[in-house]
């Protein structure tokens, strides 16, 4: 097959489609990838033909501020996500729709795979299904659908277990409907009718979940609150790590098991100020004699990191995990889905600390599941980063539940599952061509006969 992938210019967006480019141009299908030029690199090694996002789609990502500026004085909050919203997303929606469209055409794609907030697909989705190719999601976040319990999404909200907790909820939901949601879609709604479609009664990021011809939740479903999930919602474990993206480091014969390691990363997006998670972890854990703390810059130079790196720590702009993670006995995070998945495959506990994007409720999922500690702040004091490194190590319950939640990844065969989504999502298509097409084909011959 010919398989068109469109991606959101962002490392965390990026990384898990990569993976999967990786599965299918092992089974011999034609590639191509649209994103943003400052990734054409890493588009080409993975083997795949690259095509660049146009005009205001064509973005860097990998700094959000860069991209926004004005979030840098808006706090962390209800405004904060609005902006984030509108600026970073629905500004771009149009022309990374006229992209999309015209790599379509181009490719000739019997299929588009995208992930969840690349949402220049909107228009594709909402339109007639016989004018497009398949369309498969991957959701690179928490699933973003409706809550059972009422509590609005990306507020780290754990599920109700009261009815007290319910009428807490709901007030907040009609908070950030007012706040957030409404004001996004009737931005998103005037974009929609310049493109003759829509218009759109749920919130933007339910929207795609539930719109997609098939959605590959790239985690397990223990992870996930309980919800009602749609017949097109699979969970797919986590896509395995890309092998040899980077080299051992030249510390690597210290990770022999003498010390329990600790990784902190502060991911690829909220890492430009390590003064947030990396450094107070390395003060945290400078007197720790059992514990070797590895910490690693996701591309920014090492020396970026402020203050000393104290003896019992090793640092590195890129590590390659799939060495790493099998070593490691606790992983120190600001929550970016895909990391906190990845450890979890590996049966790793964590601790976190991130409230920025959608950060607050993958760390509630967290706590929630038991895998791990959630601080629940964007800036941990080193008293409390001790504590709660030192609770995931030495109490036994959360090495279990790690391990059990890398059991249940483990019983997901993720290879196989996405291959046979986007297989299977094909064949369905030209199915329903087919079926309008004979059907069509009968009202005329109906016609004629009368």
């Amino acid at each position: 097959m010919k398989i068109l992938f469109a991606s959101t210019p962002a490392t965390g967006h990026l990384n898990p489609l990569l993976a999967i480019v990786h599965m299918l141009r092992a089974e011999g299908h034609e590639i191509s990838f649209l994103t943003g030029s400052a990734f054409r690199d890493r588009i080409e090694n993975s083997g795949a033909e690259f095509v660049a996002l146009q005009g205001p789609a064509d973005f860097d990502g990998r700094n959000i501020l860069s991209v926004v500026p004005e979030l840098k004085d808006i706090p962390p909050g209800l405004e904060w996500f609005r902006v984030a919203i509108e600026r970073f997303f629905l500004d771009r929606l149009a022309s990374q729709h006229r992209s999309l469209l015209q790599a379509v055409q181009e490719c000739q794609a019997d299929v588009v795979v995208g992930d969840d907030m690349f949402f220049g697909v909107l228009p594709m989705l909402l339109g007639a299904r016989s004018k497009r190719p398949p369309i498969v999601l991957c959701g690179t976040s928490f699933l973003h659908l409706a809550r059972e319990d009422g509590a609005p999404n990306f507020l780290g909200l754990p599920p109700a277990t009261t009815d007290e907790q319910r009428r807490q909820y709901a007030d907040l939901a009609r908070e950030y409907d007012q706040a957030v949601d409404q004001p996004a879609l009737l931005c998103l709604n005037g974009i929609l009718k310049t493109l003759g479609v829509g218009p759109l009664s749920v919130p933007l990021f339910h929207s795609v979940v539930e719109l997609a011809d098939a959605y590959m939740q790239l985690s397990a479903p223990r992870f996930e609150f309980p919800r009602q999930i749609p017949p097109s919602v699979h969970f797919v474990g986590t896509p395995p790590i890309i092998p040899g993206q980077a080299p051992l480091p030249p510390w690597a014969h210290e990770l022999d098991g003498s010390r329990k390691v600790v990784l902190v990363t502060q991911g690829t997006v909220a890492n430009h100020n390590f003064g947030l998670l990396i450094a107070p972890t390395l003060a945290a854990l400078a007197n720790e004699p059992d514990v070797l703390v590895v910490a690693t810059t996701g591309g920014r130079p090492v020396e970026a990191i402020p203050g000393a790196v104290p003896p019992n720590a090793r640092v590195a702009s890129f590590l390659p995990f799939e060495w790493l993670l099998p070593r490691v006995n606790a992983l120190v995070t600001n929550g970016g889905y895909g990391s906190v998945n990845q450890a979890m495959s590996f049966g790793v506990p964590l601790v976190t600390a991130g409230m920025t994007e959608d950060k607050a409720d993958v760390n509630a999922r967290v706590a929630w599941s038991g895998v791990g500690v959630n601080l629940a702040t964007n800036e941990p004091t080193q008293e409390a980063l001790r504590a709660a490194v030192r609770t995931v190590l030495d109490r036994p319950a959360y090495r279990l539940r790690a391990s059990q939640m890398a059991d249940e990844f483990g019983r997901i065969d993720t290879r196989s599952a996405v291959l046979s989504i986007i297989k299977q999502a094909a064949v369905n298509h030209k199915l329903e061509l087919l079926a309008e097409a004979m059907a069509t084909g009968g009202a005329q011959r109906a016609v004629r006969q009368r």
